[in-house]
């Protein structure tokens, strides 16, 4: 897939809606086609964190691991959804595990380019801070949710 044939895919990405259209063709630079086998591991907590996906298709379960225990599904994720937020901020880790469930395509975006255009231009910067920053509010209330059924409403 070329950067001409993904622009129109990132367009159309709901995460990127009212994005302004030159900053779309800045985020064309730093994206490329990617596809995950059903059971790989897209990343793991700890891992260097240095992009975020949209998914195109398939689905992908955020989870946490302790040792020596089964994995907790937080979120699932499908299509048109946003997958990763770590590489925003530093050490630029995962904080979570993200497994595919089935055979996914996405989108992957790379952080450091990313970085690189938000510092150069505060405005796109502030636009991607927004769009995060409700990714990652998500993100803890499904944790919450999650932490709720696990060890039920206090008494």
């Amino acid at each position: 897939m070329t950067l001409s044939t993904l622009e129109p895919l990132l367009k159309e990405h709901g995460f990127f809606q009212g994005l302004k259209p030159e900053y779309i063709q800045l985020l064309v630079e730093c994206a490329s086609n990617t596809r995950f086998d059903a059971g790989q591991m897209i990343f793991q907590r700890g891992q260097q964190a240095n992009q975020f996906y949209l998914i195109r298709n398939g689905r992908v379960s955020v989870e946490i691991t302790a040792p020596g225990k089964q994995a907790i599904v937080i979120k699932t994720l499908t299509d048109h959804d946003v997958l990763g937020w770590s590489w925003l901020y530093p050490p630029y880790e995962w904080q979570f595990d993200a497994r595919a469930l089935e055979i996914t395509r996405a989108i992957a975006l790379d952080g450091s380019c990313l970085r690189r255009k938000c510092d150069n231009d505060p405005e796109l910067g502030y636009e991607m801070m927004k769009r995060f920053s409700f990714i990652m509010l998500e993100s803890l209330q499904a944790t919450r949710l999650q932490l709720l059924d696990l060890y039920g409403l206090p008494s």
